[in-house]
Order: structure tokens, then C-alpha cells, then sequence
């Protein structure tokens, strides 16, 4: 294969060996530049080498065999089965052409055990090392590896994964060390985002209730205001949509009418027809009214309107006259 190739040249020569109708599926998936970078480089195409497609092809089938390799097993699977069928140099390229573009994340491996495991795997370890781990596996893994901790542990590594920024790629490595894991791929010696306020409200909205409180009831008396930022993204307002008709009703008996009509401005269609659905039609009539009468407003008037309406329903949620959905119980809003 000519060396000199781009890659996008030869995504114009394997598009070109794949025919039209499938070519066109696979636009549907690219943006518009995409789309005319590629359009441009396959009519700058002329004769083509029937070897050199050949080639191409077979790259693009080695790579896609890596990245489902990679998918299934880690980065460690993906080299022992390659190697078997390309041999340690011809692997080592592929893995390397691969990961080059592909971002694989840290604890790859981690991530495909169950959360038993997990708990396993990390029981005992300091709470700083387990809220790393638990920064990089999806939400609801770490929702149920946080349910099963011993709840004076619970609450230390929520905060933990919460003031969490960026971690370095050293200490990422010292920790896979310990964990007796190796890194899925850090090209760079750049820091890698992990953690932060919205990582812990993805786990937190789903442990189940319990868990929830305890972990929130102990933050807040270290730190009230961290627990304020996490509850204020715990439940938005296009969250109404998960409320019960009765639920949507007790919370419309305590909202001032200007509230919802300013928090309707922005709100989506599925939302405004929840409130209007649970009003008499009268009621939903003059909010019409007023919504139209009004005229233009500041966004932060909204976002202010609907963060008071998000207030009453936590206020609810907390006094026990509503019941929020958590994972793990099956609950439903009452």
C-alpha cells in the first residue's frame, strides 16, 4: 500500500469499492463536512488499482476485527487473538493504527465485569482509589457497586468521585498497577477528565433511595454547598415528564401561575402538554393566555421560574407526599 495515502483517501477508495447503496448508508452517519470532504476526495478518484483496493479493504477488515476485539475483551484480548492470525509485528500495527483515533478508555477492562465483581475487585481499597475507578465505569455500574459499600464508606468516595477534576495519566497508571490491570491506551501526557458534580448525580439518580440519603445527609454536614449543586442537577425540570399524573397535580397546587407560564417559554412539547393534561381546560386556557400575553424574557428568567418549580417537587419528594423513581426498588412516583 503507497504509503503516501491519507486516511482520507482511503476512505474514498473503500467507499468507492463498496458501491453506491452502501456508500450512501454510510454518509447517514457523518456530518456535513464529512460528508463533502469525502464526496470531493471520491470524484478527484480515477483509475484504481485493483490491488491497492484490495489492500484497503483488508485494512479496514483487520481494523474492525481489532475493534470489536477491543469491544468484547479489552485491549489485552485484542492483541492475543490478533496475534494468533497476524503475528506480534502485524498486530502491533493494527493496534497502534487503531488506537491512534480510538479512545479507550481507562479500567477497559474493569467496565465489563458485573458489579459483584467490581465490589470484589475493590473491596477494602482506600476510598480515593475506589471513586477513581468508579469515575470510569458507566453510571448505573457504579450506582450498584455504591449501594453495596458499607455506608461510612458510601458518602466518602460520593464526595470523592464529586471534587474530582482531572487526574494525571501516572497516577491513573499507579493505580491499574495495584488493581493489577494495565491501561487500555494513554497516547499523551495529557490529563484525562474523570469525576466531577454531574458523575456523581448520574450514579446517585440510580441508587436507590436509601443510599441516596445517607450518602447526601452525611455530605451535607462536610459540605452543604456540594450537596446543594448535586441536588439542583438531580431532578430538572424536563424530569416532569417521569411524574405521575397525581404527582404533576400536587406540585401544579403550589406553582405560581407567572412560575409556569415562564418556565413553559423553553419547555418542550411532551412537558407542556403533562401541566396542561392535569388542568381543567379553563386553567390551561389562561395559561395559554398568559404565555402568549407575555412576550419576550431573559432565558435566566426561565431557568429561574423552572428551578422553583424543581424546588417545590424536591420539597414534596422530601416531606414523603411524592415518591421519585430511584434504581434498584422499582419505585414509582405516587
Amino acid at each position: 500500500m503507497r504509503d503516501e495515502l491519507t486516511g482520507k483517501e482511503k476512505a474514498a477508495i473503500l467507499l468507492i469499492s463498496l458501491g453506491p447503496e452502501t456508500s450512501s448508508d454510510v454518509f447517514k452517519h457523518l456530518d456535513d463536512e464529512e460528508v463533502e470532504k469525502l464526496t470531493l476526495e471520491i470524484a478527484n478518484q480515477n483509475k484504481i488499482d485493483p490491488g491497492l483496493k484490495k489492500k484497503i479493504q483488508q485494512e479496514f477488515i483487520q481494523l474492525q476485527q481489532a475493534n470489536d476485539y477491543i469491544n468484547s475483551g479489552g485491549i489485552n484480548y485484542a492483541k492475543k487473538i490478533l496475534e494468533k492470525s497476524f503475528g506480534p509485528d502485524k498486530t502491533k500495527r493494527i493496534i497502534n493504527r487503531l488506537t491512534a483515533t480510538l479512545q479507550v478508555r481507562p479500567f477497559d477492562s474493569i467496565r465489563k465485569s458485573d458489579p459483584g465483581q467490581l465490589l470484589n475487585f475493590i473491596q477494602g481499597e482506600h476510598p480515593q482509589t475506589i471513586a477513581l475507578i468508579l469515575a470510569y465505569v458507566n453510571a448505573e455500574q457504579a450506582s450498584q457497586v455504591l449501594s453495596m459499600l458499607p455506608t461510612d464508606v458510601q458518602s466518602k468516595v460520593a464526595k470523592r468521585i464529586a471534587v474530582m477534576d482531572r487526574i494525571s495519566p501516572e497516577i491513573i497508571k499507579e493505580v491499574e498497577a495495584v488493581m493489577e490491570k494495565k491501561l487500555s491506551a494513554v497516547a499523551s501526557n495529557e490529563y484525562a477528565s474523570a469525576g466531577g458534580i454531574q458523575a456523581i448525580v448520574d450514579v446517585l439518580n440510580q441508587v436507590d433511595r436509601g443510599t441516596e440519603k445517607n450518602i447526601l445527609d452525611k455530605l451535607e454536614e462536610d459540605d452543604p454547598e456540594l450537596v446543594e449543586e448535586i441536588k439542583k442537577r438531580m431532578f430538572v425540570f424536563e424530569d416532569v415528564v417521569l411524574l405521575t399524573d397525581r404527582a404533576v397535580q400536587l406540585v401544579l397546587r403550589q406553582v405560581e401561575t407567572h412560575d409556569l407560564a415562564l418556565a413553559l417559554k423553553t419547555a418542550s412539547e411532551e412537558v407542556e402538554n403533562i401541566i396542561k393534561g392535569n388542568m381543567s381546560q379553563r386553567a390551561a386556557e389562561m395559561l395559554e393566555e398568559d404565555i402568549e400575553f407575555m412576550g419576550p424574557v431573559r432565558i435566566r428568567e426561565v431557568e429561574d421560574a423552572q428551578q422553583r418549580i424543581v424546588n417545590i417537587i424536591r420539597e414534596l419528594e422530601e416531606s414523603g407526599e411524592i415518591v421519585i423513581a430511584r434504581g434498584g426498588e422499582g419505585e414509582v412516583i405516587v
